[in-house]
């Protein structure tokens, strides 16, 4: 059995920054606005990361007024949670597997 995980994914979230950012969005639909005063980060930065996030398919916009909300979707994470689930279960059964040498 191959198991394999989301490898571009892993790479989008392997940044500090949009990670705190997704951990985020994970607890509440936040504007940039909030995710700025959250992270401390400056604007363009914050920008730059949700424009990542939202191209990776990771988080949705939702217009309100002359702000944009931006909503994690959990379905993408439940995903590759279970691309892990997969692989943990893999390397249980991997402990009773072992390949002879030449």
């Amino acid at each position: 059995m191959m198991t394999s995980v989301d490898t571009d994914l892993m790479r989008v979230l392997a940044d500090p920054l949009r990670l705190q950012i997704v951990t985020l969005l994970a607890k509440e639909t936040l504007c940039s606005t909030h995710l700025i005063e959250e992270t401390g980060a400056k604007q363009t930065n914050v920008s730059n990361h949700l424009r990542v996030l939202r191209e990776a398919g990771v988080v949705e916009t939702e217009p309100c007024g002359r702000y944009t909300y931006y909503k994690l979707r959990h379905d993408v994470i439940a995903s590759l949670a279970g691309q892990f689930a997969d692989l943990a279960a893999s390397a249980r059964n991997a402990a009773e597997n072992k390949r002879a040498c030449p």
